[in-house]
């Protein structure tokens, strides 16, 4: 350790009392959209999530100016979102007050110790050698700052074995220079905020066997922990919404794969307005070891009527800044897999997240039919999420005529869309077209009255029969003024 540093470490912390463990934590947890957060690996959770954290720890306050240690908090805190305040009592102000984030250096939760007391064992112990018991001042890579019993300070450069106080944990720790008229134990309140904690929404949707589309709806919310720390006991409010709160870019930290837990059915969360959006609070106490996702339920499960889609889609969803009578833009495919859909209707108020669909297979095992993405949607409003794309159906699509008639201001066009079913059952697919010529157009023929009919979209609903095909011809004329042009 070089001597400037040494200098430092010992001036700073020979005597900085500890605080005592963490009591009873508040977590307000965000929403989070990182994939990375909520999967077994460590790369990129400590750049995702937010949580603002309320949480008391008990500590020794001497008379006079000294300093404080508090441990064990999240490495990936956000040093200038810290506030410390000791309530009633006599009064301790805080003058000063530093993070050392745990990211700074490598020495993990020996810089969680630091103003504790340890047992430093030499390399040549286990040959009768020695070691000291005191209060750890410094840790560098290149050994440690010690004051023995005896008040002597020691600089160990070579050891085997550190013990540390139970209570010691890996993070982050703050150091407050504090001045105080009286000694005695208080309880200094912090509140923080974090990066390395989120949630989001897990839904999983089992469909029932038969004709009509029937599922086993259940929502729950996924608390992913890769802060750092442990949250044992913890009172949790879960906001939904996209609040700006940015992330920070911490530095990356070594965590241990995800595991999941599952949490208590009953009872459940309780919601209420938080400004713009909404929060969930749960109803117990719940444990956010570090380095877990942990599942909890959002509502009790129930049965949904729902609807299975199978879509293809073409066209601009846009109009150009005048007519285009160019004879090129047609867009012809052939045999392209049509996407299928599952939607229904938000029984309750659904939190982004992600849903995965599940059936049954022809042995009657859990069958993922596929999962994706949920939006924020209000209670009553359509979801539709895409599962996949269908192996039994195709769709190929032709332009069959065009003209343009450039002294009438008019220009017609004609497509064919050929759809095929391999299946044993009908399959009725909806065909969305945009005419994206020009923002004044009229539909002039089609083969399958339209469904939906807006300035930007023709929609049709044709069924297909099991092992057949089925043909939508449709035809759109446009027209214009000369100012258009």
């Amino acid at each position: 350790m070089p001597r400037l540093l040494l200098c430092a470490a010992i001036t700073a912390l020979l005597a900085a009392p500890a605080a005592f463990a963490a009591d009873h934590a508040e977590l307000t947890i965000y929403h989070a959209d990182s994939d990375a957060l909520f999967s077994g690996t460590a790369q990129g959770t400590l750049d995702a999530g937010n949580a603002l954290v309320h949480e008391t720890r008990t500590v020794d306050v001497e008379a006079g100016n000294h300093q404080i240690r508090i441990g064990g908090l999240p490495a990936a805190l956000e040093p200038e979102a810290v506030a410390v305040g000791f309530g009633s009592g006599p009064a301790v102000d805080v003058v000063g007050q530093r993070v050392v984030l745990a990211n700074a250096t490598s020495n993990g939760a020996l810089d969680t110790a630091i103003g504790s007391r340890v047992s430093v064992q030499t390399g040549e112990a286990a040959a009768g050698g020695g070691g000291w018991n005191g209060v750890l001042l410094g840790a560098s890579d290149n050994g440690l700052v010690i004051r023995s019993d005896d008040g002597k300070v020691h600089f160990v450069h070579r050891y085997s074995v550190v013990t540390l106080p139970n209570d010691i944990t890996g993070g982050s720790s703050l150091l407050l220079d504090v001045a105080s008229k009286s000694s005695g134990r208080r309880d200094a309140k912090l509140t923080y905020l974090a990066s390395g904690l989120g949630w989001r929404a897990a839904y999983k949707a089992t469909l029932a066997e038969g004709g009509s589309c029937r599922m086993q709806f259940d929502l729950q919310a996924s608390i992913a922990n890769r802060s750092g720390r442990d949250y044992e006991g913890a009172t949790v409010k879960l906001v939904a919404g996209q609040p700006n709160l940015g992330n920070r870019g911490m530095r990356m930290y070594s965590l241990p794969s995800v595991t999941a837990t599952a949490a208590a059915a009953a009872p459940m969360p309780t919601q209420a307005p938080l400004g713009d959006y909404r929060s969930f609070t749960l109803p117990a106490a719940v444990n956010l070891p570090d380095g877990t996702v942990t599942l909890t339920p959002l509502y009790r499960p129930r049965e949904l009527s729902c609807q299975r889609e199978y879509l293809v889609e073409d066209g601009g969803r846009g109009f150009p800044p005048r007519p285009n009578t160019n004879d090129y833009g047609a867009q012809d495919y052939r045999d392209r897999a049509i996407a299928s859909n599952l939607s229904f209707k938000a029984p309750e108020a659904m939190p982004a997240g992600t849903l995965r669909a599940w059936t049954q297979d022809s042995a009657g095992a859990p069958a993922l039919l596929g999962e994706g993405g949920v939006a924020d949607t209000p209670k009553g409003q359509r979801v539709s999420v895409q599962l996949g794309q269908s192996f039994e159906l195709r769709a190929s699509r032709e332009r069959t005529a065009f003209h343009v008639d450039a002294k009438a201001h008019t220009m017609s066009e004609s497509y064919r869309i050929t759809l095929t079913n391999g299946g044993d059952s009908l399959r009725t697919v909806t065909v969305r077209e945009h005419p994206d010529r020009w923002r004044e157009w009229k539909l002039t023929s089609s083969s399958t009255k339209p469904a939906k009919q807006t300035p930007q979209l023709l929609e049709f609903d044709v069924p297909v029969p099991a092992h057949g095909r089925a043909v939508l011809d449709y035809a759109v004329r446009y027209t214009w003024t000369a100012a258009d042009m």
